[in-house]
């Protein structure tokens, strides 16, 4: 594998990762409602006093450690998404000013989802690994049997439930993002699939987001 192949596939992953972050620190600004894992991490955040990005950083290693017992193997992409995002998302919370009027709030959630979108496709067409959250239903899938959809919407909605226990933000965001983040990922990991080394192009661009949609 040529060193030019890897580093445009490193530099996807690091501003996927990045991207990701701050898409859902707009979509935390916006108020309207946030993707699953965030209404968890939000509740947290507010139980605990911590920052958002901390809590999500704190879970995803936490996930990371039920991968042991399901025989996952993490990756590149795997560890640098328990670190990375969190960061990005703190950071572009503190520099975010505060919106109060719907009027701005509105285009913060779209551009936050369409944003998400665009960032799952670089980081998983990078093809280092799943995120941690990712990994864990593959691996419930390896090991029970059951369908990765099944699995994904059991986690995802003991996580929403939760996180609005605990005062994370559910809204016509968390619906809104339910609806288009599988679409607009599959547009963008065929809009940034990386050629092979050898030429060819990579197959990840034709997965399907029920498989490899990031949670971070």
């Amino acid at each position: 594998m040529s060193t030019k192949h890897t580093a445009r596939r490193s530099v996807q992953l690091y501003a996927g990762l990045g991207l990701y972050g701050a898409s859902s620190a707009l979509l935390v600004e916006a108020g309207l409602g946030l993707e699953p894992w965030n209404v968890l991490h939000q509740g947290l955040a507010e139980l605990t006093g911590l920052g958002m990005g901390v809590v999500l950083t704190i879970v995803g290693a936490a996930v990371l450690l039920l991968w042991v017992p399901l025989r996952q193997r993490p990756g590149l992409g795997t560890v640098s998404n328990v670190l990375v995002i969190g960061a990005a998302m703190d950071a572009t919370l503190s520099a975010l000013p505060a919106a109060h009027a719907l009027a701005v709030r509105i285009p913060l959630l779209v551009a936050g989802i369409v944003l998400n979108g665009a960032a799952t496709g670089l980081y998983i067409a990078a093809d280092f690994g799943p995120g941690p959250r990712d990994g864990l239903m593959t691996g419930l899938h390896r090991r029970t049997g059951r369908s990765i959809r099944l699995i994904r919407t059991a986690v995802e909605i003991t996580v929403v439930a939760t996180g609005f226990a605990l005062g994370g933000t559910v809204g016509v965001g968390t619906l809104l993002y339910a609806l288009s983040i599988g679409p607009l990922a599959q547009l963008f990991l065929r809009l940034f699939a990386v050629p092979s080394a050898s030429g060819g192009s990579t197959v990840v661009a034709t997965g399907s987001p029920e498989r490899v949609i990031l949670r971070g």
